[in-house]
């Protein structure tokens, strides 16, 4: 791999950026709008064509009060959801009165080599106004020699009145290349809510 140079001799000279040079910009892929639904599936678009994609998450709110907001990867383009993963989860919270708060680790959502879909938004509340808001990013899905990290980040609303601070890390242990990933509830249907698929340029 060749090294990319800017030549010119000051940051004020530079007119544009060489060719094939990270940016960091979103490109907006996919949006798909829940309602009533049991799963929300993104089936393309995840190819070798980004090195990263952000899923951003906008008031998800569950049909079922106290249900866990959940993702699997799919190897096989939508076919099977089972994609074996690590991961580590942790908190922090306070609740509306002040009395309540804390920063711990949640061994409860982590997961050890596990099939099972990743929760990344835990007990989130049902009532009418209430939602879980936050994003996905994941790494090289399309890799055939590394195995694929993911982060993600929510601010819940959750089911007692608290307001919770989710942080999930992880990998998919396959050299296989990612192609399709399945959001769902662990109960109930996602009632309302917005997700966006970005291409990280």
């Amino acid at each position: 791999m060749s090294l990319t140079k800017i030549s010119n001799n000051a940051l004020s000279d530079i007119t544009a950026l060489p060719a094939g040079l990270p940016t960091g910009a979103l490109t907006l892929l996919s949006t798909q709008t829940a309602s009533s639904s049991a799963s929300i599936s993104f089936t393309s678009g995840i190819d070798s064509t980004y090195d990263s994609y952000i899923f951003k998450f906008i008031d998800i709110h569950p049909a079922t009060d106290a249900a866990h907001f959940q993702f699997n990867f799919s190897i096989d383009s939508g076919s099977n959801y089972n994609v074996t993963k690590t991961s580590s989860f942790f908190e922090a919270y306070q609740n509306e009165s002040g009395s309540a708060s804390s920063l711990n680790y949640q061994n409860g959502y982590d997961l050890a080599q596990s099939t099972s879909y990743q929760t990344i938004a835990y007990s989130s509340g049902g009532s009418a106004d209430e939602s879980s808001s936050g994003y996905l990013q994941i790494f090289n899905p399309s890799s055939d020699t590394f195995v694929k990290h993911y982060i993600s980040r929510f601010s819940v609303y959750n089911s007692g009145d608290y307001m919770v601070d989710n942080y999930s890390a992880g990998y998919a242990n396959t050299t296989s290349a990612i192609d399709a990933i399945r959001f769902q509830m662990s109960s109930g249907n996602i009632d309302d809510g917005i997700i966006k698929m970005y291409g990280v340029s």
